[in-house]
């Protein structure tokens, strides 16, 4: 029973029960999945979103117990307006001892209560009944049906949202529990205590529980002249329209969110079959490449998307392309190392089956020199194939450092003349004066390549010749340079000579002193750290075409750093 008056806190709701958590079975075969998991996922935070937002509107109780708060308020000025009406003109009797007369009182109340469909009843200082609308209507012969208004039969979608509601209503969060409503006749003042209230001079309210679950609200008003106190008048009223109003608008409610359900379905399922089908196409495609046979797969172009899924597709396109790239040097690589290595087994057999068929003793000795020559080409070989191979690894495996190049020329210089001959060539060194020159990079793999720069200007360089070292800077880049006074290149192999196995000697070099790989991984190791390499001649008087060649050059470009 709550009384009118006495303002206080509101029946606070019950907390809403924790959501259970549960694993659902364990990943099935994803190339047998007949449901995106992606979609799902897409799927459910919408969905989860929009039932938490139409449950947190579902959840009236405030909605509803303003419309009570509204309807006891209009309750209450009814009442004072037919109290200080009855007041006014039902009152017979002496002055200090005026008392309500039942015919008036009767009339005033039919003609104020009975538009109002509201039960209204007066009673005595003593507790007694004095009039009641419900028999005064049928006294009157004014008997008033209220209809509800018929269910549409036709309106399938409209039945089908009130069978949910039916079905959701018991599980919505459930108001204050209120004391049942009950009328014995001769009990007023037991039954409704706000008649107590009233009967002091104060306004008194409740609201009951009906039979059929329907909320009965009462108001207590005094019926007074000049203060005193000659009856109190009860208006009571039942929440049937307040239910009514509540279930339209959940009714409402539960028609918009299920707009909007089917909106998030089918948007959600769109977006992810913008994102899960091309993933799944580029899926395919990556596990076509896995399971080569012989035959390339094509990645599929999506980068008209203009998106992070044509960014990945872009991303694959390059990697497989470098894949293949790659796997294709393997075979080349593989063919020219079983070729080159074959030419000294061919060798050294032919030189085992022929010690076998003489006795000369010179020729044994010749042919024993042979087969030492080609076990020591051999040896090379693998050692430099070894070291080719190992390059990629090591570049990717690795971290890279900063190089200070200057500092790498000089001690690679003072070590290859602590090693040099008296009539060995010279060698210059030119460093661009100024801040350091620093590049990012492996020290042992960038000296490497000046190593073999070197090591092939000092195979060509004649007795007493010249070789030339320069670093520079070039507009952000920085620029490495090796030169000789050798013979030079032949013409139109400035880029063969890059190549693996590649060989042109100095004549008069025994054969088989060097694999021909060293070019071809200077190219190999420059390019790995973002540079590149290039051969030319050098050409005295006469310039390029007319002039004589004097050597070789050897150009070297790296991005660099600030000092």
């Amino acid at each position: 029973m709550r009384q009118l008056g006495l303002p206080g806190p509101r029946p606070a709701a019950p907390a809403p029960a924790p959501a259970a958590t549960g694993k659902g079975g364990g990943p099935g075969d994803e190339r047998r999945r007949r449901f995106s998991t992606l979609t799902l996922r897409i799927l459910a935070p919408n969905v989860l979103a929009l039932g938490v937002l139409v449950g947190g509107i579902f959840y009236l109780d405030q909605y509803r117990d303003g419309l009570l708060d509204a309807k006891i308020a209009s309750l209450q000025s009814q009442a004072e307006v037919i109290a200080g009406a009855l007041g006014e003109s039902a009152l017979t009797g002496a002055e200090n001892r005026r008392h309500l007369e039942g015919k008036i009182s009767a009339r005033i109340i039919r003609r104020l209560v009975v538009p109002t469909l509201t039960r209204a009843r007066l009673y005595q200082p003593n507790g007694d009944m004095l009039a009641d609308s419900r028999a005064l209507v049928a006294a009157g012969r004014q008997v008033q049906l209220r209809y509800l208004p018929p269910t549409d039969r036709s309106d399938r979608i409209l039945g089908l949202f009130n069978r949910v509601y039916d079905w959701l209503l018991p599980s919505l969060p459930q108001g204050p529990v209120f004391p049942p409503y009950q009328e014995r006749l001769g009990h007023g003042l037991v039954d409704y205590p706000e008649l107590s209230v009233a009967l002091r001079g104060e306004v008194g309210g409740a609201i009951r529980r009906g039979k059929n679950e329907t909320l009965i609200l009462t108001v207590a008003v005094p019926v007074q002249q000049l203060r005193r106190v000659a009856g109190a008048l009860l208006l009571s009223a039942d929440s049937a329209e307040i239910e009514e109003g509540v279930r339209n608008a959940r009714l409402a409610i539960l028609q918009a969110s299920a707009l909007a359900l089917s909106v998030t379905v089918l948007m959600s399922f769109f977006l992810a079959g913008t994102i899960s089908g091309p993933v799944g196409r580029l899926a395919k495609a990556a596990d076509q490449v896995r399971r080569w046979r012989g035959r390339r797969a094509q990645i599929p172009d999506l980068s008209r998307r203009h998106d992070e899924i044509g960014d990945l597709s872009v991303a694959l396109h390059e990697m497989t392309e470098a894949l293949y790239e790659r796997l294709d040097a393997i075979e080349v690589f593989a063919a020219d190392v079983a070729h080159e290595i074959k030419n000294p087994l061919t060798s050294l057999r032919s030189a085992l089956e022929t010690v076998e068929l003489t006795d000369d003793p010179a020729q044994k000795a010749n042919l024993m020199a042979v087969m030492a020559q080609d076990v020591r080409r051999m040896d090379r070989l693998i050692s430099d194939i070894s070291n080719a191979s190992r390059i990629d690894a090591e570049l990717a495996r690795e971290e890279l450092e900063t190089v200070d190049l200057a500092a790498l020329l000089q001690t690679l210089l003072s070590m290859r003349q602590s090693s040099q001959d008296a009539s060995g060539p010279t060698f210059d060194l030119d460093i661009d004066p100024g801040p350091r020159i620093l590049i990012e990079g492996l020290p042992s793999r960038l000296g490497q390549v000046v190593d073999n720069l070197l090591g092939n200007a000092l195979s060509f360089s004649p007795p007493g010749g010249r070789i030339k070292l320069s670093l520079n800077r070039l507009a952000g880049d920085v620029q490495l340079t090796v030169e000789d006074e050798g013979p030079g290149i032949p013409p139109g192999q400035e880029e063969a000579i890059f190549q693996r196995f590649y060989s042109q000697r100095p004549a008069g070099e025994v054969f088989g002193q060097h694999s021909g790989l060293g070019l071809s991984i200077c190219r190999q190791i420059v390019e790995a750290h973002g540079g590149t390499i290039q051969a030319a001649n050098r050409y005295g008087s006469g310039g390029t075409f007319g002039g004589t060649v004097i050597g070789a050059r050897f150009t070297v470009m790296f991005r660099t750093e600030a000092g």
